[in-house]
């Protein structure tokens, strides 16, 4: 697929321990990063240990159990790897404005990393 970018876009999804994006943390983060040079796309995927238990309305969602991330990082232990990867790229996802963007901005704010949505532009795919 070929896009035009002005800039390099993430299209990514998260799954949860719950719907509170204040309460709730991030159990898996999977992005597929586009770049506006045209270099061909990188995907990233991780589990992540929540920390917290996982609601079993969310376990019957998205199948993963405690497990599944007992021996996995933190998200503290992958915050700088995945604000790496990420970058300054726009973001894109399904309902990712209302629920994917506030958690993960919520988990960086946890490990006191300021994750700026100023100079970053949204797709949510479900608003289209």
């Amino acid at each position: 697929m070929t896009l035009n970018l002005d800039r390099d876009l993430c299209f990514f999804d998260v799954e949860s321990t719950g719907l509170n994006v204040i309460r709730d943390r991030i159990l898996q983060i999977g992005i597929v990063k586009y770049f506006a040079s045209g270099k061909e796309p990188e995907e990233l995927c991780m589990l992540i240990n929540p920390g917290i238990p996982i609601s079993e309305e969310a376990m019957q969602v998205h199948g993963i159990l405690p497990k599944d991330l007992a021996n996995k990082p933190t998200f503290g232990q992958v915050a700088k790897k995945l604000y790496e990867f990420i970058g300054n790229a726009d973001l894109c996802g399904y309902n990712s404005n209302r629920f994917d963007v506030p958690i993960l901005m919520e988990e960086y704010a946890r490990v006191g990393i300021e994750f700026s949505m100023e100079r970053r532009r949204t797709i949510d795919v479900q608003r289209i």
